[in-house]
């Protein structure tokens, strides 16, 4: 099955099953630069390790987050046709999502803290406020 054919059928499914528009907008932005990457290749001809070809040349220039949304996107569309029988192999089994680093948490500054503090406009507000950024 070709890779246009194989995402026509994939978008139908994934619409009848709610996924939202923006879900199924992303998706499609990742499909075409897959397409743009393999062309509208026959997808059984696909292996992992073009898959991680792609993603390595992709990779260079996006975040971890980035990166990792794309292979949910890869995997999902070739878990779904494989499952449905129109590839023999699913190449996307072995990928992996990159590792993502912890966030440092941003702080207020006391200025900000107090603009918060002065725009509680019940006690309740404020007790729960003062509870939220007790020292």
């Amino acid at each position: 099955m070709l890779l246009s054919e194989a995402w026509e059928k994939y978008q139908l499914d994934k619409k009848i099953e709610g996924y939202s528009p923006l879900t199924l907008k992303t998706y499609c932005f990742q499909y075409n630069l897959l397409l743009r990457f393999f062309g509208d290749i026959d997808m059984n001809e696909l292996t992992s390790e073009k898959l991680i070809e792609y993603l390595i040349h992709a990779g260079e220039h996006l975040k971890p987050s980035s990166l990792g949304h794309r292979v949910r996107c890869i995997k999902s569309l070739f878990k779904w046709t494989h499952d449905e029988g129109f590839i023999l192999k699913n190449p996307s089994e072995k990928l992996k999502e990159p590792k993502l680093g912890k966030r440092i948490p941003k702080f207020l500054s006391e200025l900000e803290i107090e603009h918060l503090r002065e725009g509680c406009h019940t006690s309740m507000e404020n007790a729960l406020f003062e509870f939220m950024y007790s020292n």
